[in-house]
């Protein structure tokens, strides 16, 4: 096979993913009738750090080392093969916590050295990227928007190892900023389903808050100072009549979730219509990441779409969010473009998908920016 040639033969991939707080494997076929999901599974950790606001990395490190084995046996039974007939081993090698990406990128090396298989470091934000291929078949180029906990960018995806950064969160990814709601206003975490759980029955015009950096031009985002703003409008609330009461928390949810959604159309907007000039073939938005459930984002976003004339694409939310079939997938894509990785392959905090690009400013809590 030339460097860039399709992938011929039929190639079965098992792939592990560990960067935040999912343990994730998953085995993946890839073969002339196309992609098929053999077998997968994801151990959360949802119960493990609901008590603390947030994921801490410890804790997630050591569930990750834990559970990966787990992971391997239930995805590996599910696709009713032995390991033996694995071709190769994918895994998350970053960005994203460091202690659980080790975690799944030592797992993998024993599994590739025991079995003799090649071993592949995918970046974690391909896999997501790609997934609308997996999922859809999309093709080349299609204007991809990351959107979860951790990330939040703008990507045009001209190849498998080519992606173009339009703009991104200099800040606080959208999920991040939910999950800092969320606690703000002592709803459960996660924070997404909490805020738009509550926002269903909220008055989103009773407050009015700001739409960052939509005065400025180009794509970045920015959600820090929106979360600062509903801090403040809770505290003036509190003030003013001694208490917080349920209709007050479901507006700020729904004002929050509002605001949300207009940066991110608007962006969004912008976005199309750089990638528009490019004059696709077939023209299409995807979206992937946690918040890209959110049915309020997820409609206006849509609207988006359909106003440029694009297709949406959003995959099933099992495959939007951290998960290892996308893992394999990304390899699987990669491959002729890629060799294989030596048993030197390092845990990575930081990965960005756009090499030329500056990286993007700062880090949250469920990972590092790229």
């Amino acid at each position: 096979m030339q460097r860039g040639e399709p992938l011929t033969d039929t190639i079965t991939v098992l792939g592990l993913e560990s960067s935040c707080d999912d343990t994730a494997a998953a085995v993946v076929r890839q073969g002339p009738g196309g992609c098929v999901i053999l077998g997968a599974a994801v151990f959360g950790q949802t119960a493990l750090h609901q008590n603390f606001g947030g994921v801490v990395p410890e804790i997630a490190a050591r569930a990750h080392a834990e559970k990966m084995d787990h992971c391997v046996e239930t995805a590996i039974a599910q696709a009713g093969i032995a390991l033996g007939q694995l071709d190769a081993i994918a895994v998350t090698a970053g960005p994203g916590l460091i202690g659980g990406v080790v975690s799944g990128v030592m797992c993998a090396k024993g599994l590739a050295a025991a079995l003799g298989k090649p071993l592949y470091g995918v970046n974690h934000l391909a896999g997501h990227a790609l997934t609308p291929r997996l999922t859809n078949g999309t093709a080349f180029p299609y204007l991809m928007l990351l959107v979860s906990g951790g990330h939040c960018q703008f990507l045009i995806a001209h190849s498998p190892v080519r992606f173009e950064r339009l703009g991104g969160t200099i800040d606080d990814a959208p999920g991040e900023a939910f999950d800092k709601v969320a606690r703000l206003l002592g709803l459960p975490q996660p924070g997404g389903p909490s805020v738009e759980r509550l926002a269903a029955s909220g008055d989103a015009r009773r407050f009015a808050l700001p739409r960052p950096l939509l005065d400025r031009p180009g794509c970045d985002l920015s959600f820090s100072g929106l979360k600062t703003a509903v801090l403040r409008l809770r505290d003036g609330l509190i003030a003013d009549q001694g208490g917080l009461w349920p209709q007050d928390q479901a507006d700020i949810c729904a004002a929050f979730q509002s605001a949300v959604s207009d940066v991110l159309a608007e962006k969004t907007r912008r976005a199309l219509a750089i990638y528009d000039a490019l004059t696709p073939q077939h023209p299409a938005l995807c979206v992937a990441g946690g918040v890209a459930a959110n049915q309020s984002i997820g409609d206006a976003l849509r609207q988006v779409a359909q106003d440029a004339g694009a297709d949406f694409v959003a995959p099933p939310l099992g495959l939007c969010t951290d998960n290892a079939a996308m893992i394999a997938f990304a390899a699987i894509d990669q491959m002729p473009f890629n060799a294989p990785d030596d048993f030197t392959l390092s845990a990575r905090p930081r990965w960005p998908l756009d090499q030329t690009s500056p990286a993007m400013l700062g880090s949250g809590k469920k990972g590092a920016k790229a």
